[in-house]
């Protein structure tokens, strides 16, 4: 090795121990100081935050693992289960009678409330504190921007955009529910001939798909058509439905993975979207076809969600979007109402047969029943179907479990220190979860036989305020809420009038275990005959 190559290696070796070490520590040591500064700085802006506004810390989930790991494992286990909503029944119960705790779910800070105080601040006096976080990116896939997961501006437009189609005279059309009823009947009788036990909620699910097309596309999709009743549909029919029933399961995964949403996009949540979208865009372009003349004159005789969209807007994101993010809540909170109502009343035939004497009283029975009375006003007239449904909802709210997150520093009202009655500091960016299920099943609001289907219960019940949510609360109270009870209580009507006997054949354990994904359901079908 020569002189020159030797003194050039021991140059460089003593420029990098003499300056470029140094300056390389030095700059990490700014930075880590930087960064410790500004986490100092933080903490004691929020400690100033908490001292001034009385803030304590509620009670700790004690079983969430290092950084929430092992919480997150567990939800996705019990969602699996069909016992996701029943875990934090059991949690609260577990732990006492309080009502709300912190927990760490893969690292980020959550606060779990269900007491009323609480959710009134997050839904409505301190609205603008809190917002839907992540809901859009874990949405986004199928739902695009709509209703459902923009914030602020994209949010106040998109319900300007909405209200009007969900005007009462929209909501009082029941009679076009009817021909869609006779088709599940038809169903249902060819159960009976059969001498067989069925699912009810698979029916409901499709009778709810054809419902909503027909108020939201114009046209029905008939997935109740099959070869069962000899009667034909078309094939993409059936693909669009599995298709919107696999992503929004896919999309539950996702929201309940919180921050990590992103881990899970596999290719049949890819090849599912494509195709619900591919459907939707058919009806899309046909109304996007139609001139502004041509919208009217179709307007002034029928009545189609979308065309009265694609007068206001031509943009066909915008209505693709709005129009599966309406489908959503449609479809599935009906679906969902109708099964847990029928589910019940199999179980209590006490009740079952009140029902019926009040829905024959008011609108008769067999071969003596008057359709034409059955209407919006009639329908709410009827106060025991009133507290069948209200009841059902109690015990199964359609959004049993929902988020907000903090968009600034802000605080509970309640649920902090010893006695839960100090207020409790949510930072910003804290994810805040509520439990409308949970809430429901309180002893406090609902007496001690708080888990028990009893609609009588209601005869009594007044001023619950925000102890009851089956609908969500403040200004994003839901928009179809009027919608889903008016189609519920047309069909619950008219089963009362055509099957007399309804008996369970569900021998499932109690709880039963319930699907979530955007909404409820449940997990293993409702069996029941009728006839």
């Amino acid at each position: 090795m020569s002189l020159e190559y030797m003194e050039y290696v021991e140059y460089a070796e003593q420029f990098v121990s003499t300056y470029f070490v140094p300056h390389i520590v030095t700059w990490y040591g700014l930075i880590g100081a930087l960064i410790g500064a500004y986490f100092l700085g933080l903490y004691i802006k929020r400690e100033i935050f908490r001292r001034q506004r009385g803030c304590k810390e509620p009670p700790v989930y004690p079983d969430g693992g290092i950084l929430g790991l092992k919480l997150g494992y567990d939800l996705q286990y019990y969602k699996r289960e069909g016992r996701l909503v029943d875990f934090p029944v059991e949690m609260f119960k577990r732990y006492g009678s309080k009502t709300t705790f912190s927990a760490y779910l893969f690292g980020v800070r959550v606060v779990v409330s269900c007491e009323p105080e609480n959710l009134k601040a997050i839904l409505a006096t301190q609205f603008e504190d809190f917002c839907l976080g992540a809901r859009h990116a874990h949405f986004k896939p199928l739902l695009g921007n709509g209703i459902f997961t923009l914030d602020n501006e994209g949010w106040k437009e998109s319900r300007q955009l909405l209200r009007p189609q969900f005007a009462r005279e929209q909501v009082a059309h029941v009679k076009a529910l009817e021909p869609h009823l006779q088709v599940l009947a038809k169903h249902i009788r060819k159960f009976q001939e059969l001498g067989k036990t069925f699912d009810i909620q698979e029916l409901f699910f499709r009778f709810t798909v054809d419902t909503s097309t027909e108020f939201l596309f114009g046209e029905s999709v008939h997935s109740l058509y099959d070869d069962a009743i000899n009667m034909k549909t078309d094939p993409e029919v059936a693909d669009f439905a599995q298709a919107f029933n696999e992503t929004q399961k896919d999309l539950a995964v996702r929201a309940y993975l919180q921050v990590m949403y992103w881990i899970y996009n596999p290719p049949s949540f890819k090849r599912n979207t494509k195709i619900v979208h591919k459907f939707a865009k058919r009806f899309v372009n046909k109304a996007l076809n139609l001139t502004p003349e041509e919208l009217n004159e179709h307007c002034k005789h029928h009545y189609t969600f979308l065309y009265e969209l694609a007068k206001q807007t031509r943009d066909p994101q915008v209505l693709q979007d709005q129009l599966l993010n309406i489908m959503v809540a449609g479809r599935d909170t009906t679906a969902g109402l109708l099964s847990f109502c029928i589910f019940e009343l199999a179980r209590h035939q006490d009740v079952w047969q009140k029902l019926k004497e009040e829905i024959y009283a008011n609108f008769g029975s067999g071969d003596d029943a008057d359709i034409e009375k059955i209407t919006f006003e009639t329908l709410k007239s009827c106060t025991y179907l009133k507290w069948v449904i209200n009841e059902a909802l109690r015990l199964y709210p359609s959004v049993p479990i929902n988020f907000r997150t903090a968009t600034r520093d802000t605080t509970l009202p309640i649920g902090g220190g010893k006695d839960g009655l100090s207020p409790v500091f949510v930072g910003k960016g804290t994810t805040v979860a509520y439990s409308p299920y949970v809430l429901h099943r309180m002893v406090k609001y609902y007496g001690k036989d708080a888990q028990v289907f009893r609609p009588e219960r209601w005869e009594t019940l007044k001023g619950l305020g925000w102890s009851y949510l089956p609908f969500n609360g403040g200004p994003r109270i839901c928009l179809g809420q009027q919608f889903a009870i008016t189609e519920a209580s047309y069909v619950i009507a008219r089963l009362c009038q055509i099957f007399p006997t309804l008996v369970s054949k569900d021998d499932k354990p109690d709880p039963c275990k319930k699907l979530i994904h955007l909404t409820m359901s449940h997990q293993e079908g409702v069996f029941v005959q009728m006839s």
